[in-house]
């Protein structure tokens, strides 16, 4: 048996939310069901106004330290600068141009089998990807401080070599050996 009062407390928690969907209901915007966010827009980082340079930051940052990793990766440019003779922002592209794969392996199912698929990759994982594998491999090198691993590996890559652009090229071999495969994208 459902009397008012149960049905009001009931219904107390959700009173805010039930508005504002009926408010939205009433003005005639559709209200999604699928729950869709639209992703939110890093904002560019104070010395070299870069989106690319922020989500880096944001890669290399532990444990919620913005300003630890900022000063990291502003050290680093700074050594990527004098080492290459070069603008650090216009090596540190490049490096990550030679890092982002274009064709990655996704496991599908058919038929009772696995099977790896290549696909291509899109523009915002690839650049994802590119700088995870740059931040992981660098933290994986032998130099002393976090600093010197960085630059190392940002130059490196820049040059085609180092670990990080060995992972993309693992990475496309194994979908050029799964060729065979392709037509079972989706």
């Amino acid at each position: 048996m459902c009397t008012r009062t149960a049905l009001r407390s009931f219904l107390r928690p959700y009173g805010r939310v039930l508005k504002i969907l009926l408010k939205l209901v009433k003005e005639g915007s559709k209200v999604s069901r699928k729950g869709h966010i639209p992703k939110r827009e890093v904002m560019p980082d104070a010395k070299y106004n870069d989106r690319v340079v922020t989500k880096l930051i944001n890669n290399v940052m532990l444990d919620g330290k913005k300003g630890v990793a900022t000063k990291i990766v502003y050290d680093a440019f700074e050594i990527v600068g004098e080492t290459s003779g070069n603008d650090p922002l216009e090596v540190f592209y490049q490096a990550l141009e030679n890092i982002m794969p274009t064709l990655e392996v996704k496991a599908r199912r058919i038929g009772g089998a696995n099977y790896q698929v290549p696909m291509e990759v899109r523009p915002e994982r690839r650049q994802t990807l590119g700088l995870r594998w740059l931040v992981n491999f660098s933290r994986a090198r032998g130099e002393k401080t976090m600093v010197e691993r960085l630059s190392k590996e940002i130059l490196d890559a820049s040059n085609n070599a180092g670990a990080s652009v060995k992972r993309k090229e693992e990475m496309h071999r194994a979908a050029e050996a799964n060729k065979a495969f392709a037509h079972y994208r989706y």
